[in-house]
Parts: structure tokens; sequence; C-alpha cells
């Protein structure tokens, strides 16, 4: 698959088949990719907690939120949830502060999800203490995204931002993810 179009396959998916499973293997794997990406001063302070089992990956769904503009949707249902999940922390002491390293390794990790036939979504609304205590998380480790791995349930379409300007996604009558995505001409300035 070309990069072009595991880009543009790369959604923020949020539905899955909760019973196709997701190997530790292929958790680790997607780990690897983020591993391999850049990272400032190439210090590597990110750390991985791994999860594929259902008691573990329902503490997790406990913790987290999903599709804030969605208000009136707690989330997947029982069925719909992912198979796995990767959380992303960092190690407090390699740095205090990560910077943008999570966002690089977490785009690596969602990509070649998506060369795997699987989709993930990042999700950055937890509640940090109460997973860290969950999962018995040292406070040497910043909880700082949780991935969303599975495969994909819902379709997810691009939609051209309307000239409202309004960016928010929706769900259309028949379960439709719409995003509205700016065009390359209003995002190129100069």
């Amino acid at each position: 698959m070309a990069i072009k179009e595991m880009v543009y396959k790369n959604r923020s998916y949020r539905r899955f088949y909760q019973d196709a499973e997701v190997s530790i293997d292929t958790l680790r794997e997607l780990v690897d990719l983020g591993r391999m990406s850049a990272s400032a001063m190439n210090l590597q302070p990110l750390k991985y907690i791994l999860s594929n089992y259902h008691a573990r990956n329902t503490a997790i769904f406990a913790n987290i939120g999903w599709a804030a503009y969605l208000k009136d949707w707690e989330g997947p249902p029982e069925g719909e949830r992912p198979a796995a999940y990767i959380i992303m922390l960092g190690d407090t002491e390699i740095s205090k502060n990560v910077v943008w390293d999570h966002g690089i390794a977490a785009q690596s990790i969602l990509l070649g999800a998506t060369e795997r036939g699987l989709g993930g979504c990042m999700i950055a609304t937890i509640r940090k203490s109460d997973l860290a205590k969950a999962l018995d998380i040292s406070s040497r480790y910043e909880i700082l995204l949780v991935i969303a791995i599975g495969k994909p349930k819902e379709q997810v379409v691009i939609n051209l931002l309307d000239p409202n300007g309004d960016v928010k996604y929706w769900r259309d009558s028949q379960a439709v993810h719409h995003v509205p995505k700016r065009s390359l001409q209003d995002i190129i300035i100069g």
C-alpha cells in the first residue's frame, strides 16, 4: 500500500469487531514502528503497555473518553470495543518533557495498523490517575495517550469543510462517520 493511500485510510476508528483478535506479536510489531520513529534529542523516553485481553481492556475502556463531538454517544458498546490497546507512557526519569515524540510514534503505530488491515484511534481523554491505579502504573511514568486498535467496524468518510467552517465530525443515519477537512488551498498560505 502506498504511503498516500495509508494516510488517507488511517482514520480515527471508534467501532471495531471486538472478537477479531489482535495478537501481542502484532502489538509488539506496531510498537517497534514507534520505537524507530524520530525522538527529540534522541532521548527515546516513550514506554508502552500492551493489552489484548478482556479484563485489562475493560479496565482501560473504563478510564477513557470517546468522540467529544458526539455528545449523546458514550463510546462503543460491548461487542464493538477495541480488541487491543497500546498505552503510551513518558518515562520521567529519561525526560520530563516528551515534546512531540508521542504524536510521531502514535502516527507510525497507526500507519502500521492500517497496513495490516487494522484501524485505531488516538485517545487523549484519559482519567490518568484512575488508569494508573487500575493498571498499577508507577508514578515514574506519565500516561500520554491510549491507542485503541482493532478491525474497524465503521466506515469513515472525509468531506470538504463546508462554507460555515464547522470542523465537528458527525454520524449520519446509517452510522457512517463523517470527518470534515479543510481544502489544500485553504491551508497553504505562502
